[in-house]
């Protein structure tokens, strides 16, 4: 039985749209409901009797930062949160799965939970669903959250499917975890832009005791239209006897369409966040206070709020604080915003209740999208929407994180979608390979050219990401050791199409891996020499499955094409069976970012021995493979122990798997494949065997 004894008072004829109520620990709370988000149990710059005057009722507070500061022993020294702020209402915890999801670096996330550095002392943490639900606790807070995966909804199915299952896995944890606590715990249902698994993930969670249901991994690169089909969706397949709540959404319009399609509950930063950029929520339209035309208006904000700001300040005094930087600028425009959208929701609810929300919704969705009625900054007729940068089939797209990005336009795939694109191909592929110490020379050895140069072959160059985080390694390892320590070596960049990289390069500016010699020298040349003479750069043009066979045998491939579904050719187990022979007997290792069951079993097919590789971006785990089992381990940041060999449980996987088997493989020699797979020699070790050990 739900601990919120949730009641829904009346749905919205032609709408999914209702009114209800709920009983938390600290009161009542009628929905539809807005939450704001004080992240670090406060919202910036506000007193509790500021919150309670705008209509705050709820309040979210964030697990994550609340465990690195202050930490579990104040909450639980001083009788939790309510006491520690002095607010005496709802609370809810958010898990902090979405904020480990943001960290650009310095987390990776395995079966048991996600570990992370800490921002505030450098110390490693792990977040588990037992240790997230234990925090919860110490809060107090009225709802808490399971621990979910968070990942981009634009990501592909395998890996969708993977961090849904895992969310589900974690979520079964986190019921355990919250034992008989009176708090209220709510799932979270993923599955990234993809109908079926998105089913899958409600029905699973729906047949758990939880209290209530969030809808997760929205508003992480999804388009407006995409959020509200699969928020749609999600809510027709949980139940209608508990909440629901959208996390992390969002402007007023999207509040607007997400309860027309039956969701309770809301958070977002955006009131608080644009108040410090000197933007309000009017009647009138969105006003951004920082604007010549304020300077001298005695108007209010807003004329037909009654809020504290609107009540006392006029625009001119706003126009100044904001342009001056003043803390008491935000702090009026965050009390107007909060305001504003708790109006909003007391206007959608009682629409409801008198069963006109459609006609309501069709009125207000003008209102919300309006800039400025009486001070329009562009005349309507002039405006126009530039389109980001583009070249052939490329064009420039910012992430959730802030960095830029390339863009397949013809398939949709990014380069490095989450975080800095140089952040993820540093610990992809330069740490992981421990390449630093492979660039210096070995104890003994004479002065080494020709066979003993080290060569690294960079499959895929698209935007020059991950040669110049090898460039770059180099580089300080030359600067820390000089040049007679150093290794003669040679980076081979293979690629059929320079658009992404030039129209990179055209902007450097967004693009700071880019902001070096080598890759413009590239361009024009086909080559780049570093001045120690030590390192040269070479680009082979064309399709690498011809290409590559005049390339030198590598030591370290960082293989890095499209994804399965766009580059099907070089994720074959023919493609990884010819770059094994080019080797020759030489020991090889291999890194890509795909933890695909199928491009797995094609490596293992090819000879080669496969191991899960650390996490990176919303990945719980990448691949590393080598010719042999006497390539050398990675170092995986000093823990090599936590990348294994896949061993008896990848095996079982395996057979269960609908991809088991990888492209272009005829029904004929499905059977030849598997004995191929079973027969593997890795398959003789223990499958809890690190990485760091011989295979037995």
């Amino acid at each position: 039985m739900s601990r919120l004894n949730f009641k829904v008072e009346r749905q919205a004829t032609r709408s999914k749209a209702r009114a209800a109520r709920f009983q938390t620990l600290h009161g009542e709370v009628e929905t539809p409901v807005f939450m704001p988000v004080g992240t670090q149990a406060t919202v910036k710059g506000l007193s509790v009797d500021a919150l309670e005057a705008a209509g705050s009722r709820v309040l979210l507070a964030n697990t994550y930062h609340l465990l690195l500061r202050p930490g579990p022993d104040v909450f639980r020294a001083l009788g939790g949160i309510h006491r520690l702020m002095n607010w005496q209402g709802p609370v809810l915890t958010d898990s902090g799965g979405f904020q480990i999801f943001s960290l650009p670096t310095d987390r990776s996330v395995d079966e048991e939970g996600a570990r992370f550095r800490s921002y505030v002392d450098g110390r490693t943490h792990l977040l588990s669903p037992e240790t997230s639900i234990g925090m919860q606790r110490a809060i107090g807070s009225d709802i808490i959250m399971a621990l979910d995966q968070c990942i981009p909804s634009t990501a592909s199915w395998p890996q969708a499917e993977a961090a849904m299952e895992l969310t589900h896995r974690w979520a079964r944890r986190s019921l355990e975890a919250r034992d008989d606590s009176p708090q209220a715990l709510f799932g979270i249902v993923q599955g990234a832009c993809h109908p079926e698994l998105r089913k899958r993930s409600a029905d699973f969670l729906s047949a758990l005791p939880f209290d209530g249901f969030a809808v997760g991994g929205l508003a992480v690169g999804e388009t407006h239209a995409e959020r509200y089909e699969f928020t749609d969706l999600v809510t027709d397949h949980l139940p209608a006897d508990l909440p629901r709540y959208l996390m992390g959404v969002g402007t007023p319009i999207d509040i607007l369409e997400a309860v027309h399609r039956g969701v309770d509950m809301f958070d977002c930063i955006i009131p608080s966040q644009l108040a410090h950029r000197g933007t309000a929520f009017t009647s009138h339209g969105r006003i951004h206070c920082r604007r010549t035309v304020y300077r001298l208006s005695e108007a209010p904000l807003d004329s037909a709020c009654d809020c504290r700001t609107c009540r006392e300040y006029s625009r001119a005094y706003l126009c100044h604080l904001v342009r001056s930087n003043e803390a008491l600028g935000t702090q009026l425009l965050s009390i107007h915003n909060l305001t504003f959208y708790h109006r909003l929701m007391r206007e959608i609810r009682e629409s409801i209740l008198r069963d006109d929300f459609e006609t309501f919704r069709v009125r207000k969705r003008e209102e919300l999208v309006r800039p400025d009625d009486d001070n329009p900054s562009v005349d309507p007729a002039k405006a126009r929407v530039r389109p980001p940068p583009r070249r052939g089939d490329y064009e420039v797209v910012a992430g959730p994180s802030g960095a830029f990005s390339i863009r397949q336009i013809s398939s949709g795939e990014v380069m490095h979608p989450v975080g800095a694109p140089g952040d993820e191909a540093n610990a992809l592929y330069v740490v992981q390979s421990r390449l630093a110490q492979r660039l210096l020379r070995r104890p003994g050895d004479a002065a080494m050219t020709g066979p003993h140069d080290l060569v690294i072959w960079d499959v895929g160059l698209g935007a020059a990401t991950n040669a110049m985080a090898a460039i770059t390694c180099f580089e300080e390892v030359l600067r820390h050791h000089g040049t007679p320590a150093l290794r003669p070596t040679r980076l081979l960049s293979f690629e059929n199409d320079l658009d992404a990289l030039v129209l990179a390069a055209s902007k450097s500016a967004w693009f700071p891996h880019l902001r070096h010699a080598a890759p413009h020298a590239l361009l024009e040349c086909g080559r780049w020499t570093h001045a120690s003479g030590l390192l040269t750069w070479e680009l082979v043009r064309g399709d690498f499955m011809t290409s590559y066979a005049c390339a030198a045998a590598p030591d370290l491939v960082f293989y890095d094409p499209f994804s399965l579904h766009t580059d099907t050719a070089l994720w074959s187990a023919e493609a990884f069976s010819r770059v094994a022979a080019h080797g020759g007997t030489k020991p090889m290792g291999l890194f890509t970012y795909s933890a695909s069951t199928a491009v797995r079993a094609a490596l293992l097919w090819a000879g080669f021995w496969v191991a899960e590789g650390l996490g990176t971006g919303p990945k719980a785990t990448t691949t590393i493979a080598f010719t042999s089992a006497d390539g050398e381990p990675p170092d995986c940041g000093g823990d090599p122990g936590s990348i294994t060999w896949l061993g008896a449980a990848w095996l079982a996987r395996w057979r269960r798997s609908d991809s088991r088997f990888p492209p272009g493989l005829g029904d004929a020699e499905k059977d030849a494949f598997c004995r191929r797979i079973e027969s593997h020699r890795q398959f003789a070790m223990r499958s809890d065997v690190s990485i760091g050990s011989r295979p037995g």
